[in-house]
């Protein structure tokens, strides 16, 4: 396997549609930046998750609080790659924490949930429509899956942050 470098980033994001919208600015040396979407699932003190709309007003994350989310982006992975989402490393170092499932499979179309933690122990993070919040790495596989995510994923063309399915 082999990570795709910049100059492939824009190439496969021009003709394949691997990030939608696609900004040559959000492009690095090995990875696109990603951005967050609209909207949010906040837990609740009872364990439940309520929508809440960022597009409108930046929602501010107590210490300990868990937060799904998605990129606004929508990602297209091709059968022949495997893509990682990580945290910007800023935001790590602001207190905000992605949580375990950062893998995406190859074949996945949709916006990427994220499990977003405050770690701080007497701040507030602010969430915002737009903000910047992580990075996709894209790597080749040294061959393509008989049975790609577009065949075996449960949460293919997801739109938004989406709960558990399983």
């Amino acid at each position: 396997m082999a990570t795709i470098v910049d100059y492939q980033i824009n190439r496969y994001c021009r003709t394949l549609g691997l990030v939608e919208p696609f900004d040559p600015e959000m492009v690095n040396p090995a990875s696109i930046d990603v951005t967050l979407g609209n909207q949010i699932l906040v837990e609740t003190d009872s364990g439940q998750f309520v929508p809440f709309n960022i597009g409108h007003e930046t929602f501010y994350m107590p210490p300990g609080a868990f937060v799904l989310a998605s990129t606004a982006e929508w990602i297209r992975v091709p059968n022949s790659m495997e893509c990682v989402f990580q945290l910007k490393s800023s935001r790590g170092r602001e207190g905000y924490e992605h949580a375990l499932a950062g893998y995406i499979d190859a074949g996945f179309h949709g916006n990427v949930t994220l499990e977003l933690s405050n770690l701080r122990r007497f701040a507030e993070l602010p969430l915002r429509a737009g903000m910047r919040i992580g990075q996709l790495r894209f790597s080749k596989l040294d061959s393509t899956p008989m049975r790609p995510y577009s065949v075996t994923g449960r949460y293919q063309n997801d739109s938004g942050p989406i709960q558990s399915k399983g």
